[in-house]
């Protein structure tokens, strides 16, 4: 038997005791409305006898009067008085093939009101007995700044399974006058879950203005999931529907190609990226950090886009020379691979981590030099080659002797486990088996050498069992998701498939689907943001851009794979916002007042092109970890991926993943995605020219929907073909 506050304990019976006061029959749900007093709930009857209880608006320390109710086809509003204050509850179903459920509740209190508690607003409901013998199973539910979500079975009755989504975005105005946040407000304990409004212990709701104090979207279902693989669709296909009834924030373009200059000049200029040893520079990882030894990583995740980029720009810069000259140097005889620190200033680490000490390796950090190696290989490099193949053997040592499990932390040299797990019963770095079939399948691209693709697939299975849990760090599960569906395309074997679903919900779970708009959130695009690990407070540069890479890859690997057509619509819409929102980790576009004075590493310079770290919603500055140079190739990642050069005197941006083919004087890009949906295109000129040009979607002439001497923009829609002629 559960525990239940005194809020709950009587619900039921406070139900059972009231009149309907309204009844909706959408597709076989039945939707019941009651004003028990202090509440106004809505109940679900499902298809097979079971119930469940939203309660849409509380009336604290007071009764509910209905003093209006309206009622047509489209929308319920209930107009409610008490002694507080006045509420409208605002009802609708805006999916005609799904029951759909939406309630928006707006209150306007008397007097400005402290608010020290609100109750949970879902309750599963029983034919029998009470709601504390009632039981359940949460699949994911939100945690901190991540999508105000709960996802959950009841299997006591058997009863179903529901969606919530709670839109936090409509809570912003709410949180900025009360100087409250909306991390952590949905979850709870079973039976008493769903949405909790912020407490509030600062500041008190204002008298005589109108607040959005819920904005609720619930999916029902029969079917009770259990195993992973259900769980997964389910969640995905679920997070779609709402999606495309959820209002999207505007798209705010950012000129990536002036901002990729700008970050190569102050990279080359700035003293503060570097340091040097026996006279070759080292980008340091953070800036202004002259302490710790240069690390390899560091190096090659700066170098491996910018390679991307120089090939799309066409252009030299000594930048490439510079940081592939000094790769030799992160080689190790003593452990026959690079290390992650420079072996010739190891003796700078100063132990204050536990990772920094010389020998000590964090687990995902050996690998993901590694891949950048074999990107840069593939592109041609001979350098990155030979420090590819002569380190490749030690990292599969590692794998052996750890069975393909690894730990936190490790000594290079002894293989002693330094720290095993990242919390008790949390296992080690679980998704870095997934990075490391991306390591092998990618040496199995330079080599073609079949012992790699056994690698591949010996540390997948190790997957299996993980679970949503599958996520410790976002880039390496966004790695192994494209890796396990490079897998089930060289095997045919479905499993990889499947696996592969896990890890994308892993991702999609760990999203920011709202716009923060209030503290300093509301400087910035927060909407569709990502975050690095499963607890971290804040979103980070470069894993951000990791993912996005990541993702884009996955939807060209899959052109030929009958994927979750949910994917076709998430991956695409989180490339479309990552592509216009990641801009703002580059302090010159951010208020300054929103930047710490303190930073942990290094300094923070404002009005310089390297991103920060770490990006903040609500109250809390960004820019505490400090500011991140291997985070620098954001803009050369981004550019040839969303850039199309016609010649020197025009771009083509377009900020969906796709596809082109170049010919004379046309190009035709191939759209993957969801037709439902929609991204940005943009016809950039460069330089004077009288060259006229001609957009056609599916051989219709579109005309820009905003037009001026420097761009033409038109809106296109997934999953079409458009041809450009000029």
């Amino acid at each position: 038997m559960h525990t239940v506050t005194a809020w709950s304990t009587t619900a039921q019976a406070d139900i059972e005791n009231s009149e309907i006061l309204l009844e909706r029959k959408i597709l076989d749900y039945t939707y019941q409305f009651y004003n028990t007093g202090d509440s106004l709930w809505i109940v679900a009857l499902m298809p097979e006898n079971g119930k469940i209880a939203f309660r849409t608006a509380f009336a604290m320390n007071s009764c509910f009067e209905v003093v209006n109710l309206f009622d047509d086809d489209d929308t319920t509003v209930f107009v409610l008085d008490s002694r507080l204050g006045s509420y409208e509850v605002r009802v609708n179903f805006p999916d005609k093939s799904s029951p759909l459920l939406h309630y928006t509740t707006t209150f306007k209190a008397n007097i400005p009101l402290m608010i020290p508690f609100w109750p949970r607003d879902i309750i599963p409901l029983t034919e029998n007995g009470t709601i504390e013998n009632t039981s359940g199973k949460i699949h994911m539910e939100q945690f901190g700044s991540r999508s105000g979500l709960i996802f959950a079975s009841i299997t006591k009755p058997k009863t179903g399974s529901f969606f919530y989504f709670q839109n936090l975005t409509s809570l912003s105005e709410y949180c900025e006058a009360t100087e409250t946040e909306s991390k952590n407000t949905v979850g709870g304990n079973w039976p008493e879950i769903g949405f909790q409004l912020p407490i509030t212990d600062k500041l008190p709701l204002p008298a005589d203005k109108t607040f959005t104090i819920s904005d609720a979207y619930i999916l029902l279902e029969n079917e009770i999931v259990e195993e992973t693989l259900a769980i997964c669709e389910h969640f995905l296909n679920n997070l779609v529907k709402i999606y495309k009834v959820l209002q999207q924030p505007r798209i705010e373009y950012h000129n990536w190609p002036e901002i990729a200059q700008n970050v190569l000049r102050d990279l080359s200029q700035n003293k503060g990226a570097w340091t040097q040893k026996n006279g070759i520079p080292y980008l340091n990882a953070y800036l202004c950090d002259y302490e710790t030894p240069a690390e390899s990583m560091v190096q090659l995740a700066v170098l491996s886009p910018y390679n991307e980029y120089e090939k799309w720009n066409g252009e030299k810069h000594s930048l490439y020379d510079d940081l592939i000259n000094g790769l030799p140097a992160f080689y190790d005889p003593k452990i026959n691979c690079i290390n992650r620190w420079l072996p010739a200033l190891a003796d700078k680490l100063d132990n204050s981590e536990e990772q920094k000490k010389e020998m000590v390796m964090d687990s995902w950090y050996l690998h993901h030099p590694l891949m950048n190696l074999a990107r840069l290989a593939l592109h041609g490099d001979k350098t990155a080659k030979k420090l590819l193949l002569d380190s490749i053997d030690y990292a599969i040592k590692i794998a052996h002797h750890f069975k393909y499990e690894w730990p936190v932390f490790y000594d290079m040299e002894t293989l002693k486990i330094i720290k095993k797990e990242t919390a008790p019963g949390k296992g080690g770095e679980r998704d870095v088996a997934g990075a490391y079939a991306h390591l092998m399948l990618l040496v199995l691209k330079v080599t073609k050498e079949k012992r790699y693709l056994n690698e591949a697939e010996k540390a997948a299975k190790k997957l299996i069992l993980l679970g949503v849990e599958i996520l410790y760090q976002a880039n390496n599960t966004a790695f192994a998701a494209g890796a396990l569906l490079e897998l089930y395309k060289i095997t045919n074997k479905k499993l990889y498939l499947e696996i592969s679903y896990t890890c994308l919900s892993g991702l999609f779970k760990n999203i920011q689907l709202y716009d923060c708009r209030y503290g300093f959130g509301k400087n910035y695009t927060n909407f569709f943001s990502i975050f690095p690990l499963n607890d971290a407070p804040y979103t980070a540069a470069y894993e951000e851009l990791e993912v996005y890479a990541a993702l884009s890859e996955y939807l060209i690997q899959a052109k030929d794979v009958a994927i979750l057509p949910s994917l076709k619509t998430l991956i695409p819409e989180f490339i479309k916002y990552a592509v216009n929102r990641i801009a703002y980790y580059y302090p010159p576009l951010l208020p300054k007042e929103m930047l710490t004075e303190e930073v942990k590493t290094g300094e923070l310079q404002p009005d310089l092109w390297v991103p920060l770290e770490d990006l903040y919603n609500g109250w809390e500055q960004s820019g505490q970890v400090g500011q991140e140079v291997y985070g620098a190739g954001m803009a050369f990642g981004i550019v040839p991926r969303q850039y199309i050069k016609i010649n020197e005197a025009f771009l083509i941006f377009i900020d969906y993943p796709h596809e082109f083919t170049k010919r004379g004087k046309s190009v035709t890009i191939h759209l993957d995605g969801d037709k439902d949906m929609s991204c940005n295109l943009k016809i950039l000129k460069v330089a004077d020219s009288k060259i006229e040009m001609k957009v056609l979607q599916e051989n219709e002439i579109l005309k820009p929907h905003k037009k001026n001497l420097k761009m033409h923009e038109y809106e296109i829609s997934g999953q079409s073909s458009v041809k450009i002629e000029w």
